[in-house]
């Protein structure tokens, strides 16, 4: 397989990431990959062609770096992109390696549509939690752009202002920011938050990063909630059952009681995101409050989120946000675009492009190969929903 990396353009609506900025191109030339960029691909993130070649990157069409390229690289692939993304299944060829979010764990069908393509994905989703991966961490990459947003779109909302001032015209309490999910997303809004001035105090399922909180200024909200099998092996959380989240929002409720904004970033892996706040939570908080739910495009943390649209209940406003990454392109391609860069060097070898399945990163990261779905969760969620089709008709 030639040793060309190509990025194309995006297809999905609003999506304004590139895959790759030009400042990597000259690294992975070193590496013996020639790079190859549709025309205007990087435009919307602020890197216009000239940039790319500048660095030594080759400017062609959509259809040409399909043909040529041995290493597709998109920000999001077929399943992370549905509908536009199925337009590019007849230049995809077998044998080509595609890296990119591909959401594996729920695109199901998608997924073995890219397996009867040949096409070898490695989907950004699944790269494993270890040492030696961490440079190839998209997730967290894109949650830290995504705490950040949350904040700046909760502050913006908010009728007051962040920080304490002592003025002529009096004293201006600060406001008071919760975050619930101290993963990445959200020790990134904690820190955010208080550098904007506000009080942050933030929970998490797990007890274990009652430290991480308050590292970054935050106060950590303890529950009276057993909470001891919270986090997989990997460092996510855990999918609870029902009377945990309830005896949860009945402790919770307190706490929102006293807030201004609320960020909420709790997800699982491959399920919908808890709901974490009710309507009858949102009720007993303070008219003029806004509630920002990262976790939107999984369905929201919060019972009134709807996705991609801003709710108003009892005057509390709850904003559901879609990609908040792309709001921040230019960062948020540059962070993707260094874990790109780092995945796609372990597929060169000697200027040619392989898949050592001996390596832990590529094994546990690769979906399809060969004309198959390989992955083994992956594997298994579509049997099962085979099996239950077939029951279904």
């Amino acid at each position: 397989m030639p040793g060309i990396l190509g990025i194309v353009r995006e297809t999905y609506p609003q999506e304004r990431r590139v895959a790759l900025i030009p400042r990597q191109c000259e690294a992975l030339r070193k590496s013996g990959l020639e790079i190859l960029i549709e025309q205007s691909a990087g435009l919307e993130a602020g890197f216009p062609d000239e940039l790319y070649v500048a660095r030594g990157a080759r400017i062609a069409s959509r259809e040409e770096v399909f043909r040529e390229a041995g290493i597709l690289a998109q920000v999001r692939c077929l399943g992370a992109n549905p509908e536009a993304g199925r337009s590019d299944l007849p230049y995809l060829r077998s044998g080509q390696v595609l890296i990119g979010f591909g959401e594996p764990l729920t695109a199901l069908s998608e997924c073995a549509e890219l397996a009867s393509a040949g096409t070898s994905l490695l989907a950004l989703e699944l790269v494993p939690r270890i040492t030696r991966a961490q440079s190839m961490d998209a997730l967290s990459s894109m949650a830290t752009i995504s705490g950040y947003r949350a904040v700046l779109m909760g502050a913006t909302h908010l009728a007051k202002m962040f920080p304490l001032l002592m003025t002529a015209a009096g004293t201006i309490t600060p406001a008071k920011v919760f975050v619930l999910g101290a993963g990445v997303a959200g020790l990134q809004a904690i820190a955010t938050a208080r550098r904007l001035g506000a009080v942050v105090s933030a929970y998490d399922v797990r007890p274990a990063v009652k430290e991480q909180v308050e590292s970054v200024g935050a106060k950590f909200i303890m529950l009276d909630v057993d909470s001891g099998s919270s986090e997989d092996k990997g460092g996510y959380a855990k999918a609870m059952d029902e009377d945990f989240y309830r005896r949860q929002r009945e402790l919770l409720t307190e706490t929102l009681r006293e807030q201004d904004v609320v960020i909420t970033t709790a997800a699982v892996p491959g399920r919908k995101s808890p709901i974490l706040i009710t309507t009858e939570m949102v009720a007993a908080m303070q008219p003029g409050s806004v509630i920002v739910d990262i976790a939107a495009e999984r369905g929201g943390n919060c019972e009134l989120t709807q996705p991609g649209e801003t709710v108003i209940h009892n005057g509390v406003m709850i904003l559901g946000p879609l990609n908040l990454p792309s709001l921040i392109p230019h960062h948020a391609s540059q962070m993707l675009s260094a874990n790109i860069a780092a995945l796609a060097k372990l597929l060169v070898r000697e200027g040619n492009v392989g898949l050592d399945l001996d390596d832990t990163i590529i094994r546990e990261t690769l979906v399809t190969h060969g004309g198959k779905v390989v992955h083994p969760r992956v594997a298994e969620l579509l049997a099962a929903s085979a099996v239950k089709n077939e029951v279904s008709q």
